[in-house]
């Protein structure tokens, strides 16, 4: 079981605030937006005598009003194609755990979410990684290097999309490229898509769920975590058109009972809250990336492609271990008593060695604290290879 990338560090970011710094969490998608009103409202003013199981595929009510936000996206879904989880996370260990056997393999695009790989360990699977370069700005190789990986073992793609870490929003041409391989090889594919809200370009957003010809072959995986900043209620969801996949998946929501049952009740208010509400944390996002990546390709040395959706860059430092930059920045770095904290990409990568100067940054903080952070990342670079000199 690999350690997070993203948590990996949090010791010694504890330690060093107790060091009495402050600390710029650039590490997790953790939005500091704040949460809809309609959610919060709701849950100060639960009012139940029994805080009861929920049904193991989650509340129908629930399950319509997502059939309803589907369809402004041209996903058209009934609400037993949808089985609520706990969180996203949950809904890909259980595709994982339903859809493939022990020894299976899933080709995945590399830089990809690190938990992933967590999942397909705890499923006995085995990803093949197909990799994608920070020059070319993730974009995804042609067919015939995913071809080079596919073998009698090989039992699915999976793609986030937009992407975590990168920030790729993948093309009409490459999503069809994938439609095209699950067809010809009868594969799963596993379609990540929990920050659809967020894309910053005049390209449309493409579901796996459109993609004509594999309907029986898409298992999608959303959450509310990012779309409504609550990523503590821990509500995802599993989507498939797929029955028997459907039934698979049911024995393990009926083996952990239910779902969240406030979590449910928070994310069914939610979906009442105007679309003010939706536009006002897009267009904050929208000038926290312009923030970033504008202030990280000024920095000598530092080099982000433009993030089309999601709100995380994969960033080349100009450092030997991205790893080792990213400790010494807590434990023995500060700048007018603030410090950064960032996750190494190569965690978010199963290729030996591959991006070891990277990083990867969240733009989860309000302007100010990027700008500032911006700041005390391009003074901890300086000092750090001022330092390698010196030694």
């Amino acid at each position: 079981m690999p350690s997070s990338p993203i948590r990996k560090l949090a010791p010694l970011a504890v330690a060093a605030k107790e060091r009495g710094l402050g600390v710029f969490h650039l590490n997790i998608g953790q939005p500091d937006v704040v949460t809809p009103r309609s959610g919060l409202d709701v849950l100060k003013h639960i009012d139940r005598h029994v805080l009861e199981y929920s049904p193991s595929q989650g509340f129908k009510s629930y399950r319509e009003k997502l059939v309803k936000y589907y369809a402004r996206y041209n996903i058209d879904l009934t609400p037993d194609d949808i089985i609520v989880t706990t969180g996203g996370s949950e809904a890909v260990l259980f595709a994982f755990l339903s859809c493939l056997n022990p020894g299976d393999e899933i080709i995945i695009p590399e830089p990809s979410y690190a938990n992933y790989m967590a999942f397909a360990v705890s499923a006995g699977a085995k990803i093949r990684s197909i990799a994608t370069t920070i020059d070319e700005g993730f974009s995804l190789p042609k067919v015939e290097k995913f071809e080079e990986l596919i073998n009698e073992r090989t039992r699915a793609i999976l793609i986030c999309n937009p992407n975590n870490p990168t920030g790729y929003l993948y093309t009409r041409r490459e999503m069809n490229q994938i439609r095209d391989l699950v067809k010809k090889y009868d594969l799963y594919l596993f379609s990540d898509e929990v920050y659809r809200e967020f894309i910053y370009t005049g390209s449309p957003y493409i579901s796996a769920c459109h993609l004509e010809g594999i309907e029986q072959n898409v298992v999608l995986i959303d959450s509310v975590s990012k779309r409504y900043s609550e990523c503590g209620i821990r509500i995802g969801a599993l989507i498939s058109k797929n029955a028997e996949v459907r039934a698979a998946v049911m024995k393990f929501c009926q083996a952990r009972l239910s779902p969240p049952l406030l979590g449910q009740i928070v994310a069914e208010a939610s979906m009442d809250e105007p679309s003010e509400y939706a536009e006002m944390v897009y267009e904050e996002y929208v000038e926290r990336r312009k923030c970033l990546i504008d202030g990280l390709n000024r920095i000598p040395g530092v080099y982000s492609p433009i993030p089309m959706g999601a709100f995380y860059t994969v960033a080349r430092l100009p450092v030997d271990d991205a790893e080792k930059f990213c400790a010494w920045c807590l434990t023995d770095f500060d700048y007018e008593g603030q410090t950064i904290m960032m996750a190494p990409a190569a965690g978010f990568y199963t290729t030996p060695g591959a991006g070891r100067d990277e990083v990867r940054i969240a733009y989860v903080l309000k302007k100010e604290d990027l700008e500032r952070a911006l700041k005390v990342l391009a003074e901890a670079l300086k000092a750090y290879n001022n330092r390698e000199i010196s030694n």
